[in-house]
């Protein structure tokens, strides 16, 4: 029998998963308050727990900093305002077959006008970003995780509306992988880099770049094309 030591396991039920909902809370908003220099104490006073929970559910603030980039930065449709920005993009699963190509386009064009939206205008997701880029050099763990998660990990609503679409025939998508980045990089990509560099792009061209992102995507995907 190994005699080999395992790691501990962080609490779990309801009540630990609120308690670690909160501490993410706290920690986000310290993080971007005051940095990554904030301290344990001033993160678990803030959630309303101990200190000793904090490390309970994620063992060091390296670990927990890593939790609040990665569930944050990378999942724009589940961000604050959460439900507005992420209903048309569900919703895009549900486009019936209507009058075909025109609802489906209809039904995309909501959705990437949301999700931009949500990247564009969210400021605190914006300042994570500044955040990470910052913090990288100490915590190299934070890219070789995204690296190993793959692109529909990092878009759930999005890749599920588009592996939807597909089973249902109105897309053709052999590699969901690689549409779900192609997608990404056509919507959001552009605001994301015109962000990091502190410049925000006028809305006469958001709108051009959404339509002609959409029907670059439909072009290549869509049944039939």
């Amino acid at each position: 029998m190994s005699t080999a030591a395992t790691a501990p396991q962080p609490p779990s039920g309801p009540r630990a998963a609120r308690k670690r909902q909160a501490i993410v809370t706290a920690a986000r908003t310290l993080f971007l308050r005051e940095g990554f220099g904030v301290g344990m104490d001033a993160i678990a006073a803030e959630a309303g727990v101990s200190k000793v929970t904090v490390y309970n559910h994620f063992g060091s603030k390296e670990a927990l900093f890593t939790a609040v980039i990665a569930g944050a930065l990378d999942h724009p449709a589940g961000g604050p305002g959460g439900e507005d920005s992420a209903a048309p993009l569900a919703r895009l699963a549900e486009a019936g077959d209507g009058d075909g190509d025109g609802e489906l386009r209809t039904a995309f064009m909501d959705a990437a006008r949301a999700w931009v939206h949500a990247v564009r205008d969210d400021r605190e997701v914006a300042a994570l970003r500044t955040l990470v880029s910052a913090e990288l050099h100490r915590f190299p763990e934070l890219g070789e995780a995204w690296r190993h998660d793959s692109p529909t990990g990092h878009h759930p609503v999005v890749a599920g509306a588009l592996r939807t679409l597909t089973e249902r025939g109105r897309l053709d998508i052999p590699d969901l992988e690689v549409a779900t980045l192609q997608l990404y990089a056509l919507l959001v990509h552009p605001h994301m880099v015109f962000g990091q560099y502190g410049a925000v792009m006028e809305d006469d061209l958001t709108e051009r770049l959404l339509v002609s992102g959409v029907d670059m995507f439909l072009a290549q995907y869509a049944a039939g094309a």
